[in-house]
């Protein structure tokens, strides 16, 4: 028998109320909180709080709380992913995310979807995976729906709604996010060159 995190990671409809995934909910939240709580001066506890949240890539990644997440478990960082202030990721599906990523701040990442049929979403739920590719930069405020795939060496504008896939190396932006430009050549050695 399937059970409703098994439906849930699936993304199929699943109760969201099952006594399995509330206490990972609550798990996770206390974690959030003790991460959101902790000082500047605490890095060892950072980083262990980190470890117990995240799937993997806990043990490398740059995180300024506050940050919150559905279950953490369903996170998966490459190395050195950086969050700034005030990230949101609700993790229902699985959440990839590329190594050398940047978060702006007030970033959030959804994959929960609810059904349109108003008595079937008063009772189930479901969601799409989000994968994020490596040395992307996310600017603050986006929002990245479920579903969505962005690709490596990407930038996405501040305050986009990322609502669709963005190929690998372009500047997107907008609500809805759209393709602006490739990143050029000449971008990509410049800055790599700078101090």
């Amino acid at each position: 028998m399937r059970t409703e995190r098994d439906k849930m990671l699936a993304g199929e409809l699943y109760d969201a109320l099952d006594p399995e995934l509330a206490a990972g909910r609550i798990r996770a939240r206390d974690l959030c909180q003790l991460l959101n709580a902790s000082g500047e001066a605490d890095a060892d506890h950072r980083r262990d709080l980190c470890q117990q949240i995240f799937a993997a890539g806990g043990d490398t990644v740059w995180m300024q709380p506050p940050f919150f997440c559905d279950y953490g478990s369903n996170i998966e960082l490459g190395e050195r992913v950086f969050f700034n202030f005030n990230c949101v990721i609700l993790d229902v599906c699985r959440v990839r995310i590329g190594s050398f990523t940047l978060f702006g701040p007030s970033v959030q990442i959804l994959t929960p979807l609810h059904p349109f049929n108003a008595a079937l979403r008063r009772v189930q739920e479901f969601g799409k995976p989000v994968e994020i590719g490596s040395d992307v930069w996310v600017g603050g405020g986006a929002l990245i729906l479920p579903g969505v795939t962005i690709g490596s060496r990407t930038v996405i504008g501040a305050g986009s709604v990322v609502t669709r896939d963005v190929p690998d190396g372009v500047l997107a932006a907008g609500n809805p996010c759209r393709v602006i430009r490739p990143i050029s050549d000449d971008e990509r050695e410049h800055y790599a060159s700078a101090p």
